[in-house]
């Protein structure tokens, strides 16, 4: 029998900050495709094959672009409270309120949209834009990193729940920060034994060494339950801690 080795796809891969309405639009483009494929969410700027909202102006911008083929493959955008301030609310706060956010007395940098086309969804692209990540962390100097990972809803929140189960046990904290959802998960009566995959993104902002804040939210526009999230800088984990070297 004869075995046939193929050669491993190395991609060229390089991080970037996405200035200008032309790369704004790469970024929105690459969400639709992946929000509305996947979560059959309703998108604002559907009818163009964008995802936009207000909040796009007042972020900055990262993606991490395939140099061979020139694509956009990931994207995720950056919300500071300064900006924050200007707008009257991080994004986060439609969906919870977050008790504890003004004694935190500290610069914050909210995460958002983050999404990653399915053909590059590898540790290679999230160490790419984990590392551009850090970069607007430590020349912004911002102590926290905040945001929403979230967690599909067509199965009417078995998974969500299954989830939970398992995570408020080790990654429950809400000492710092309280994150009340505005519209709570449906009550579900689950069996301890019940078990599902944690969805990549969430599971990297954990690895990252971010803690859960609460109770997850339901998203109805996007079908999903969002769970809110909380990075404190000092306490990365040591494995990622080199991307932040400044953080510590």
């Amino acid at each position: 029998m004869t075995t046939i080795a193929f050669p491993r796809i190395t991609r060229r891969l390089r991080a970037e900050r996405l200035y200008g309405q032309t790369a704004l639009h790469e970024a929105q483009a690459l969400r639709y495709r992946v929000f509305s494929s996947e979560f059959d969410a309703r998108l604002e700027g559907a009818e163009a094959g964008l995802d936009r909202d207000e909040f796009d102006a007042h972020c900055s911008h990262i993606g991490v672009r395939d140099l061979d083929s020139g694509e956009l493959v990931a994207t995720t955008r950056l919300l500071d409270n300064r900006a924050a301030l200007r707008l009257g609310r991080f994004y986060s706060e439609g969906e919870f309120s977050l008790h504890g956010l003004t004694e935190l007395d500290a610069p914050i940098l909210e995460i958002g949209r983050t999404c990653v086309h399915p053909a590059y969804r590898n540790g290679a692209t999230i160490s790419v834009l984990w590392g551009e990540l850090a970069e607007a962390l430590n020349q912004g100097g911002y102590r926290y990193l905040m945001g929403c990972a979230s967690i599909p809803m067509r199965d009417g929140g078995v998974q969500a729940q299954a989830i939970m189960q398992r995570l408020r046990e080790r990654y429950l904290r809400t000492e710092l920060l309280h994150a009340n959802p505005r519209t709570p998960l449906p009550v579900l009566e689950l069996p301890e034994n019940v078990i599902a995959e944690t969805p990549p993104l969430l599971k990297a902002y954990l690895r990252l060494g971010a803690k859960i804040c609460g109770e997850p939210c339901w998203d109805p526009d996007f079908q999903v339950a969002d769970v809110f999230i909380l990075l404190k800088r000092d306490e990365l984990c040591p494995r990622y801690a080199r991307h932040f070297k400044a953080a510590v």
